[in-house]
């Protein structure tokens, strides 16, 4: 077979293209994203908004379920089967929200309210769609929906299957822990692909939606570390009587010593597309409700990334150095533990998903694919590729808007169905040349 990236234009693959996106109109897509943008589905909830999907998937004409991880999670998959003998395609994409829309959970750590962006509620703001996660995830999940939905209206003749998949817990988080979530303690990073693919939604290729105007063959991982601050336990009335050593105070100079480490990871692992970057995210030390008593421990906790190249032991042990180092200048003994781990991922450039994905976004943007350099986001590309499944990733650029600041929650719950049109057609030219099984 030819690689789908390197074939010529022929009648019958722009043809069928054309028929396909004569069904995917900016009013369809508007709908769609309102649609999926009022349904709330924070990390180990998504099971309403995965019923929604699996509903209209089967409307289309997919053979398509909501497969529960348990009540509360579960995915939305489908087929539309092929004539048989070609290749099959998964066009992927999470569906839960970095944050929940709920202010007892959101609040303080996202701002001091709950702007209305930040609740799961749909609203147009001229060619934009604003709500929770109404472009990233859902924005680009409602692109992957319409263009099912045009598959299924136009049935192409196709000999590989086409599977659409709508992945829960996709997001960077643990188990958020409060009423009404599930007691699991895996709910986020990739579970609800991993489970898609344990249950045997295997294909050939995969492409998964996620922001980004460009072609990705490779993505970071991520390397969760919590650092741990020892101390003395005792009481303010004591301080002067007892030994004392505050590790919150000790823990104020390690954050500084760790920020400025951080701040130079990235010149010491970048590649040609990736910067990893790393945060401190939490820091933990104390009881809330007694001041009047000093912590025995303050716990440091952050996110690295790594690069394809760079394994999570090899990132604890850089980690491990400078800790150790940190340890004998402040003369305390700091502790160290790997607390998650997701290595990156490569798909190697000549493979016919990635060389068929460039063509398409070329077709599209009527001008030469450049990769973009300095990338630091992973996503469940890397469960995918770590499953077998040569994978690229594509979406949508940024908002931009004269009319509102778009901040980085702004810029993940606001979508522009001019854009979503776009990124349509580029997943319409790859889902047919990857799976139309010409010889």
């Amino acid at each position: 077979m030819t690689a789908p990236g390197t074939r010529p234009a022929n009648r019958r693959t722009d043809a069928a293209i054309a028929r396909v996106l004569g069904h995917i109109t900016e009013e369809r897509l508007r709908e769609a994203a309102r649609a999926v943008a009022a349904v709330p589905s924070p990390t180990g909830r998504e099971a309403p908004l995965a019923h929604l999907l699996a509903a209209r998937l089967a409307a289309a004409g997919f053979a398509a379920t909501a497969q529960h991880l348990d009540e509360d999670q579960a995915n939305a998959v489908g087929r539309l089967r092929g004539r048989g003998g070609g290749e099959d395609l998964m066009l992927y994409a999470p569906i839960d929200t970095l944050t929940t829309g709920e202010e007892e959970l959101d609040l303080p750590w996202i701002g001091e309210r709950l702007r209305a962006d930040m609740r799961p509620e749909a609203r147009d703001e001229g060619p934009f769609v604003s709500g929770l996660g109404a472009s990233n995830p859902k924005g680009h999940a409602a692109c992957i929906l319409v263009l099912a939905e045009a598959l299924g209206a136009v049935r192409p003749d196709l000999a590989g299957d086409i599977v659409v998949a709508f992945g829960a817990g996709g997001m960077p988080t643990n188990a958020i822990e409060a009423p009404g979530y599930p007691a699991r303690a895996n709910t986020g990073h990739g579970v609800g692909c991993s489970f898609l693919l344990e249950r045997g939604w295997y294909t050939d290729h995969a492409v998964i939606a996620k922001p980004g105007d460009f072609v990705a063959h490779e993505e970071v991982g991520l390397a969760w570390f919590e650092i741990t601050v020892p101390g003395v336990h005792t009481y303010v009335g004591s301080r002067h009587r007892l030994p004392y050593r505050n590790p919150i105070v000790t823990a104020a100079e390690v954050v500084t010593r760790l920020e400025a480490w951080l701040a130079d990871y990235p010149a010491r692992h970048r590649t040609a597309t990736a910067a990893p970057q790393g945060v401190i995210g939490s820091i933990a030390g104390g009881w809330e409700r007694m001041l009047a008593v000093t912590p025995a421990t303050c716990r440091i906790r952050l996110d690295l990334r790594i690069t394809p190249g760079t394994t999570p032991l090899a990132a604890k042990r850089e980690l491990a150095a400078f800790v150790a180092r940190l340890s004998r200048e402040l003369d305390v003994e700091l502790g160290l533990e790997l607390v998650l781990a997701i290595p990156g991922s490569h798909t190697p450039p000549e493979a016919p998903i990635v060389r068929a994905a460039i063509d398409a976004w070329e077709r599209t943007a009527g001008r030469t694919h450049e990769p973009v350099p300095d990338n630091s986001g992973a996503t469940d590309s890397n469960i995918l590729r770590a499953r077998g499944i040569p994978t690229v990733r594509i979406g949508m650029p940024k908002v931009t808007s004269d009319e509102f600041d778009v901040d980085f929650a702004r810029g993940m719950n606001t979508v522009d169905v001019r854009a979503m049109r776009r990124l349509c057609e580029v997943l319409a030219r790859i889902a047919i040349s990857t799976t139309e099984g010409l010889t």
